[in-house]
Formats: C-alpha cells, structure tokens, sequence
C-alpha cells in the first residue's frame, strides 16, 4: 500500500444515474421516422429527446425546476457517450449528442451502472471511540474533605452514601478523570458530530458515505468556536484566507451600488467583469468547496431536501466537517449569491440568462463535485445549491441539540465521584458534576432530593413491627424534630397519626370522666397529663 486513503464510493450518484435512466427509457416516446429515404421504426430526434428529458428532470425532486435546457442536453451528450442511447447507425461515443432533427435509438444492452465494489458492513465500533469517564485518578487526602453529591439521589443511593456515618462502609475516597487536553475534546467532538450526522441521514452505517478517517475533530471545534458576531469562519492564519482582491470584489457586487470606493461603476458592464472575476478565483480551485472526501455525504442530504428542517440539520452538521478555510468561503460565496439575487438596484448580469440561473450555473460546480466527474455532479450540484441559497442563514448555524449533547459530556468527565473502599458500587451512571444555578432552583433541587429517601425512610420506621413501641415512638419524635415538613406531610391530623402509631396515654374510665369542664377551675385537673 502506498498509504493513500482510498475515499467512500459515488454510491448514492451511481444510484440516482440510474433511476434516471430507467425514468427518460421508460417514459420517452418512440415512433417511426423518416431520413435518408427510409424510415426507423422506435427511434426520437435530438430534440424530442431534450424536449422530453428537461421536463422530466425539472419535475423531478432529485433535480427540480432549476434544471436548464443545456444542462439537459449536456446530460444527453453523456448519455450518448455512455452508450444509454446511440445514434440511428449505432454509433456512440465519439459522435455528439445535437438539439435537432437527428435521430437517435436506444440499444438492446442494459445502460446500467453496476455499483461500486462495498467495503464489508462494519459495526459502530468503527466510528470515533467516545472517551468516558473510566480513566480516573484519586485526589489527594486533603482533598478528600468537601465530597460533591449530585442534586438528586435516589433512595438507594442515599442510603448507601450515609450509611458511612452508622459503619456500615468504610471512609470513602474522592476520585476524578485526568485532566481533559484539547487534543481530547477534538476527539470527543469528532466522535459525537460524526455520530449526531449518521443519525440525521438516517443511516444504519456510514460505509460508502464518509471515511471517518479524514475528518478531523479541530476542524470541528475551530468553526464552533472560532467566529465572529455574523457567524463567519475566522481564520488564525491569513494566508489560508482569500485574497483581498477577490474580497473586495465580492463586497462591490454584494453591496452593489455601494460596495466600491466611487460609489458608481468605472464603465458600462463594469459589474459583469467584477462577476467573472470572482468566478475566476472560485473555478481555478483545486477541488470544490465542499471537498471530495465529503461528496457523497452532501448528496445523500438531496434525498432529504424535501423535508426542510431534516435537511437543514444535516447541512448545519455536515458543514461542521469542513476545513475551516472552505467554510468560510462556502459562507461568504452563499451569502454574496443570496444578496445579488435580491438585489432589485443591479443590472442584469447577463443578456439571455436570469440573474438567479447565471448565478447557480457559474458556483455549482464550485462547491459540489466528485473526484472522479460524475456524470450527474453538475444537476446534484445545482439542487444542493439552489437549496443551500435559499436557506444560507440557518444551514451555517451551530446544531443545537449536537452542541448541548458534547457540552454535557464534557461536563461529565469533569466531575468529582465518590468511591468507597471495598465497594463494588459504581456510581458512574448518576452524574454528579456541579454547576451554577440559581437559589430558588437550589432550594427546588434540595426539596426533591431529600424528600423521596426520606419518605422512604418514614414508612420503614412505622411499619417495622420487630421495633418496640416505646423505641418507635422515640425515634418518630426524633424524626419529627429533625425533618418536620416530611413528618407533618405523613400525618397532618392528630387521627392520621394515632391510625398508625400506638398511644400510651392511659384511658380514664367512664365516671371519671363525668365532671363538667365548663366549671372553674379544680384542683385535681392539674394532676392529668392529656396527650393526644
């Protein structure tokens, strides 16, 4: 080997390559026709063909209605060469496909791509390992006075953790992970953005779509964190970034009449020629904006553009994968192609062709392409495009429930546990990290951490039948004292309580109790101890 990453393969292209095939063979008309003094039978001229094909490919969700005549008939031309269709003769390949009278035929061989060989299935243990929290070190003793507990425990656990103050486990010992590098938080932002895409594609695996390999977790933190007020890329190293005439051609026309210095163009047609000049600076790139290695990531999101919010998840996660300098260009691009198509106070940038189409053909394939020229890149390019214009405000925002996600994981690892010696107990599944919160929210957490153990606690106390009475009844007015509210809630009436508990209070037979409480005072009342 010669050590070169060999990237996923154009399955989902080779797929939509052929679904079009069999939708322009199956639906396209065939009639005798008449040339040369002699007739064909089966067989559609050149622009019946495109006439055909453009109507289907602009009705189509995989393409849509920014589909032009000329790309149609440039995927023709493909289609001759591939052999999908060949001329009356039988020849292909080398004679090119024209809009006119010719007449063309399909062949008795299947035109059909075979897909590329699949590498074998992997499991998910294929994708970025996740660090966890198993890699610990023990604090120092001194350390070991203030433990932090969680905000709330179940009762087991709480019992668990106080029972250190009745002997039943030994002294505990605070533990925590090592010290998190950044090196550590690229991985673990790696792990959880290739995860989060493969579930917003939909995807039992990522096989033939992304080699995780190639993408690099920095990348990922830099255009999380490195951006300015309006959510663009910033660049740590200039010489990465564009060039600053190509900068400030693109504020000229974005901010056309007022982008350049003279406020007015130099000459008629002035703003044609700052156009081609940024085209020439995005065309002369060595590969397109959204890179190679992520071709097939991209097109498998068209199948998704139909669902507007899943589709723009997936772009806001996908572009997280970029080299930092590609996103900003893909960001500044976008946004210039949205604003001089909404800019009513521009001149047509081109006699025959609408501002919008101009726009999209000349960026396309700029920003999506294969490696190896797939024949439908320019038509995927243009959808994805078309898409990306439309909703360049959101598809650069960060993911929302991705970056909670990481940052609570992060939180995680962070934090301090309890471990008891001799205990097999691990309380890594509850966490435990600490973090600001407010007093009222404090005092919420502090009720609904206590009062469940304690209830727990309560009921175990009244329905031991093993505990003396007069023992029950010492411990009850203890746990009174110490957590009243509990106590109270358990039995808010004198009835409730003496229900459950049983009172030693003697009882006065029947003619004691016969004297009248509305007389004065008597003497013998002060010897009664009532008690309810």
């Amino acid at each position: 080997m010669d050590g070169k990453v060999i990237g996923p393969g154009p399955y989902r292209a080779t797929k939509l390559w052929n679904e079009t095939i069999k939708l322009f063979r199956g639906g396209m008309s065939l009639r005798r026709h008449w040339a040369h003094f002699r007739y064909y039978d089966n067989s559609f001229t050149g622009s019946e063909a495109v006439d055909y094909l453009h109507d289907l490919l602009r009705g189509n969700y995989n393409f849509g209605p920014e589909v032009t005549r000329y790309q149609t008939l440039q995927l023709l031309r493909k289609f001759l060469k591939a052999h999908v269709i060949e001329d009356i003769k039988g020849r292909h390949g080398t004679e090119d496909f024209e809009d006119n009278s010719h007449l063309y035929r399909f062949p008795t061989l299947s035109p059909l791509k075979s897909f590329p060989t699949r590498p074998l299935l992997r499991d998910s243990s294929d994708l970025p390992r996740l660090i966890r929290w198993d890699d610990y070190e023990e604090l120092d003793q001194q350390e070991n006075t203030a433990p932090l507990r969680s905000a709330v425990m179940t009762s087991d656990l709480w019992n668990k953790r106080h029972s250190v103050a009745i002997g039943d486990l030994h002294e505990c010992k605070l533990i925590r992970r090592k010290e998190i590098t950044p090196k550590q938080v690229d991985h673990i932002w790696k792990s959880m953005t290739v995860a989060h895409l493969q579930r917003v594609l939909g995807l039992k695996s990522l096989d033939g779509v992304l080699n995780t390999t190639l993408v690099n977790g920095t990348h990922i933190v830099h255009n999380v964190f490195s951006v300015n007020k309006t959510g663009i890329v910033i660049l740590e190293n200039k010489a990465e970034d564009m060039p600053y005439w190509v900068v400030s051609a693109m504020k000229c026309l974005a901010n056309w009449p007022n982008g350049n210095g003279t406020k007015q163009p130099v000459y008629p047609g002035f703003e044609r020629d700052v156009l081609r000049t940024i085209a020439d600076y995005f065309q002369r790139l060595r590969e397109p904006l959204l890179t190679f290695h992520l071709y097939e990531v991209f097109v498998n999101i068209l199948s998704l553009l139909q669902e507007q919010e899943a589709a723009t998840e997936a772009l806001q996660v996908s572009c997280l994968l970029l080299p930092p300098p590609n996103r900003r260009r893909l960001q500044l691009l976008l946004r210039l192609i949205a604003r001089v198509c909404q800019n009513p106070h521009l001149p047509p940038l081109n006699d025959t062709i609408a501002t919008r189409t101009l726009m999209v053909q000349t960026f396309s394939h700029c920003v999506l392409g294969s490696a190896d020229d797939m024949d439908l890149d320019e038509l995927l390019s243009t959808k994805l495009v078309t898409f990306m214009i439309e909703h360049y405000n959101t598809i650069f925002q960060m993911p929302s429930k991705l970056h909670r996600q990481v940052e609570e994981h992060l939180s995680h690892l962070k934090r301090v546990q309890i471990k008891y010696a001799g205990s097999d107990t691990d309380f890594s599944a509850s966490p435990a990290f600490c973090k600001q919160i407010s007093r009222v929210v404090s005092e919420e957490q502090k009720v609904i951490g206590t009062q469940t153990p304690l209830q727990e606690l309560l009921e175990g106390l009244i329905a031991d039948r093993e505990l003396p009475a007069k023992d029950k009844r010492k411990r009850l007015k203890q746990f009174q004292k110490s957590y009243p509210d509990v106590y109270h809630n358990r039995f808010p009436t004198e009835e409730s309580k003496s229900a459950v508990i049983p009172d030693k209070t003697p009882r006065l037979k029947p003619h004691l109790m016969s004297f009248n409480l509305k007389k004065p005072f008597q003497p013998f009342q002060r010897s009664w101890s009532f008690r309810a």
